[in-house]
């Protein structure tokens, strides 16, 4: 892994993460900061670590080694709309993004409460 390759991951799992330094990133990962100092020296992080930021982030190895999106299978040019998503996610602040995670859960409450009314209306009718 180079150093430009291993700057631009430890940038998207500072992303990830919600880390804006060094120092916030290593206790993000769990690792000490002489661990994360180490990686930069050898130019490698290991990919166990990747992974399981991954699967707890729900995002791609190949956007957070690589740095690409996933392409949808309905068109070559065109960019599957929840990676695309997820990556703009992943640029806000934590707090934004807590914001619009209360937005859609408030969302998926207004369309089941408008599921049971429907339901109740259809019940009434009967």
């Amino acid at each position: 892994m180079s150093t430009h390759v291993l700057a631009a991951v430890l940038t998207r799992l500072k992303l990830l993460t919600g880390a804006q330094s060094d120092a916030e990133l290593s206790r993000a990962l769990s690792v000490s900061p002489q661990t994360l100092s180490s990686w930069k020296v050898r130019d490698s992080i290991p990919y166990s670590i990747c992974i399981d930021i991954a699967k707890q982030h729900a995002c791609s190895l190949d956007w957070l080694l690589l740095g690409q999106v996933k392409q949808a299978t309905t068109g070559p040019d065109q960019v599957d709309w929840e990676c695309e998503m997820l990556e703009r996610l992943r640029t806000l602040s934590p707090n934004d993004r807590q914001s619009i995670l209360l937005f859609i859960k408030d969302k998926q409450r207004i369309q089941q409460l408008e599921k049971q009314l429907s339901e109740l209306g259809g019940v009434a009718q009967g």
